[in-house]
């Protein structure tokens, strides 16, 4: 057989058997969450470590203090209206932390080097300030949650899937309205960042929206860092521009992926991340981008000690 003919007809098999496996990978999923659509923004290296790679991430004291702190005030709404009181609600501190390291043991090597427990004591106390100071911002004795710790998902026209998970939703008794609450164990943002931090809320707004076919009529979040609150009131056209953002947002992805093209975004929010040995900001060098094709996971948005604290 003449040569060229030979190679020619290697290269259609080989071709073939390309194809063949790639059919074989299961496709990519077109999938959005708000802490990977805000590690993208943030600094794309991020996204590709957390999303790609995944690569582990220890445990920090501030992403755990505030995963506890969530658990204490979702498990506050399971006691009696008048049972929901704030010293109640501190005595839950510790029993949180136990469950948590139950079921996550690693976060115990926090207090590692903790030898007569003294750090512990400090890290639980400072828990325990912050849920103090949810009292001074909410009457939980006077709410009823619709929900609580919700998974959502809804997948949109562009066959972009939207998920995450909302802290809290509240129904308006007479009008079936609905309020969407978020708790942040940081402090509230600068004047003129307030926007920024509202992106997570118009996401959890649209999907509700397009699941439901009705608006939240307000969005809170409520900073115990700092001891404030902040509320918005979407509106059609605020959820329409989040869907063209999004829809921006995943361009970009899969224009990195398509190009392995993940570059970092070096900025304050460098200082929690746990990958700098890996990032070229920081002299390291990424490992090989993997081959296999990216498919979400839908718990990956639970409240975890992994975290990023910039997340909080």
């Amino acid at each position: 057989m003449d040569t060229s003919v030979a190679a020619a007809a290697a290269d259609v098999a080989a071709g073939e058997t390309a194809q063949e496996q790639q059919a074989d990978q299961p496709a990519p999923v077109k999938s959005l969450s708000p802490s990977r659509a805000a590690d993208f923004m943030t600094c794309p290296l991020l996204y590709r470590f957390r999303t790609i790679d995944r690569l582990p991430e220890p445990p920090s004291p501030e992403a755990t203090r505030g995963t506890v702190v969530h658990g204490v005030l979702e498990r506050l709404f399971d006691l009696p209206a008048e049972e929901r009181t704030a010293e109640e609600a501190v005595r839950m501190v510790r029993p949180e932390w136990d469950r948590l390291l139950a079921e996550e043991p690693d976060a115990a090597s926090l207090f590692d080097s903790d030898d007569d427990g003294s750090a512990l004591q400090e890290w639980l106390t400072s828990a325990e300030a912050l849920v103090q100071r949810y009292f001074t911002l909410e009457d939980p004795r006077r709410l009823e949650p619709a929900e609580r710790e919700l998974y959502v998902e809804t997948t949109l026209e562009s066959g972009l899937r939207l998920r995450g998970y909302i802290d809290r939703v509240d129904r308006a008794p007479a009008t079936g309205e609905i309020r969407v609450v978020d708790y942040k164990t940081g402090k509230a943002p600068r004047a003129g960042f307030e926007q920024r931090a509202m992106f997570q809320m118009r996401f959890y707004a649209l999907v509700l929206w397009r699941l439901h076919g009705s608006v939240p009529r307000l969005l809170q979040l409520v900073y115990l860092g700092s001891g404030e609150v902040l509320r918005y009131e979407p509106d059609e056209a605020d959820l329409r521009a989040t869907e063209r953002k999004l829809a921006a947002l995943w361009s970009a992805i899969e224009r990195a992926t398509e190009r392995k093209d993940w570059r970092p975004s070096p900025s304050k929010l460098c200082d929690w991340c746990a990958h700098q040995a890996l990032c070229p900001s920081y002299g390291g060098t990424p490992p090989p981008v993997p081959d296999t094709p990216v498919v979400p996971d839908a718990e990956a948005d639970a409240p975890s000690p992994r975290t990023s604290g910039a997340d909080l």
